[in-house]
């Protein structure tokens, strides 16, 4: 079985291997999220697909293991993976469906709040990094490099990949959006909202900014934030 699918599986594992690590590295761009990855992998399957159909021998060769793993046919040794897919691919599916259909306490999306207050450990929050030259030179870098794709070299919402999004990213030039929800930045003046995202409160929120606290040590959040309202030639709100 494993002849005519070794390379496709190879060729997907590497694809998400290079979107995963190698892409995030490359300058000028950033950590994909995780809902793109899956597209482009998606993709890359479809490809594969209707590369290794385009001819009736090529067809039966990728086809024809599929069919005797499923079928168990002459499978030998394999038999046991198979019985484990067929068990194991329908539990998932019902665990799936069941997941996005089971009553929850959690208020319902037309309940969205716009502006959700911040969660109560924000309450308070400080940027704990001293506001010095280096800092934020150097949170002007991370932004450059993590940050200015969408929200643009001049922190305007206009990167090269802000047409791709709706909601477009936040404008940080604008005031505003130095509140909490629309620019993701805590009114303390520097934030942990543009590493956590929004509160239930505030979903569905539609956004692709990814949760940076899974990608970033939080010092580099911090003078991110730091960088941002410099460049911005915005003053953080403090807390009343």
């Amino acid at each position: 079985m494993g002849g005519s699918l070794t390379k496709p599986a190879i060729l997907i594992a590497v694809i998400y291997l290079i979107l995963k690590f190698v892409v995030p590295n490359i300058p000028g761009s950033a950590p994909l999220p995780s809902s793109l990855i899956f597209l482009y992998l998606m993709l890359t399957t479809a490809g594969i697909v209707i590369f290794a159909t385009m001819s009736g021998e090529s067809k039966d060769a990728f086809w024809g293991p599929i069919q005797r793993f499923l079928t168990g046919e002459n499978i030998g040794a394999l038999q046991a993976a198979r019985y484990a897919v067929l068990i194991l691919f329908p539990l998932l599916v019902g665990w799936q469906t069941y997941g996005s259909t089971a009553v929850s306490d959690q208020p319902p999306a037309e309940n969205r709040t716009i502006h959700p207050a911040p969660p109560g450990e924000y309450t308070g929050l400080s940027n704990p990094v001293a506001k010095t030259p280096e800092n934020i030179m150097q949170g002007k870098g991370f932004y450059a490099a993590f940050c200015s794709p969408c929200h643009g070299g001049n922190f305007d919402g206009k990167g090269p990949a802000a047409r791709g999004f709706n909601p477009p990213p936040a404008n940080f030039r604008r005031s505003d959006n130095h509140r909490d929800v629309a620019g993701k930045l805590l009114c303390s003046g520097a934030s942990r909202r543009a590493a956590s995202g929004l509160p239930i409160e505030g979903m569905p929120w539609k956004s692709a900014m990814p949760r940076w606290e899974v990608e970033l040590p939080d010092e580099w959040i911090w003078k991110i934030i730091m960088g941002e309202y410099d460049g911005a030639h915005q003053s953080p709100r403090t807390w009343e």
